[in-house]
Formats: structure tokens, sequence, C-alpha cells
């Protein structure tokens, strides 16, 4: 509708922005000296509304921790007392196997005869071929 207005009448278009340029230096600085607290304000508003969201969704966390817990605790406590036995029977069984020391390998030859044992080892090494 405008266009139509400045299309038609030139003059009008003319003034239209001569006027414009005129009154440019004059109005910018007002309308930045609105804008610039206008932002301002703005952008502490977000910053605020950020904050109070960390805050709300820390308190959310901690409260989804608690009552995961809480879930937990039921959960074991609802065990039936037989899986809760067998539980505990493995258990004891497998702490029983890690104390339970291995046998000690059979004494191969008498106290006396243990220097023999190391003179024969030594006689099948290829630097003792010579000794």
């Amino acid at each position: 509708m405008a266009s139509e207005f400045f299309k038609n009448n030139v003059v009008t278009g003319l003034a239209a922005g001569i006027g414009a340029t005129v009154l440019a230096p004059v109005l910018l600085p007002m309308l930045a000296r609105i804008a610039k607290p206008l932002t301002k304000s703005v952008i502490k508003t977000g910053m605020t509304v950020y904050e109070k969201g960390r805050e709300s969704f820390a308190e959310l966390s901690e409260t989804v921790d608690d009552l995961v817990a809480e879930a937990k605790v039921e959960l074991e406590a609802e065990a039936p007392p037989a899986a809760a036995a067998g539980a505990t029977a493995a258990t004891t069984q497998a702490s029983q196997q890690e104390r339970t020391p291995e046998p000690s390998p059979p004494p191969s030859a008498k106290p006396g005869e243990a220097g023999a044992e190391e003179g024969k080892k030594g006689k099948g090494t290829p630097g003792a071929a010579g000794a």
C-alpha cells in the first residue's frame, strides 16, 4: 500500500527520503539511548532465568537420585530370603576358596639328595658340558 503511494507520487517519496536523512542523526542516538538499557535488561533477565533453571535442574536431579536409591533399597528388602541366602552362600564359598592355600608339591627327594638333584640339572645345560 505504501509502496504504491510512493510510486505514484515521486515528490512525496523524495520528501520522505530527505526527511529521514535529516532526522536520522537526531533519532538514532535517542533510539540507541533507549535500546541499550533495554538490551542490557533483557540480557540480565536471560542470565537470571538461566541460573534459576540450573538450580531447579540440580534439585530435580538430586530428587531423582534419592528416589533411585530408595527403590534399590526396597528391591533388596523385598528379595526372597532364599535368593539372599543363596547369594550369601555363593559369596562365602568364593571367599573360602580364596583362603584355601594350594597344596604344596610332594617332596621329590630326601633332604640329603637335594644337592644331587641340583647337580643333575647343571649337567643338562649346554654351558656345563665341559665342566
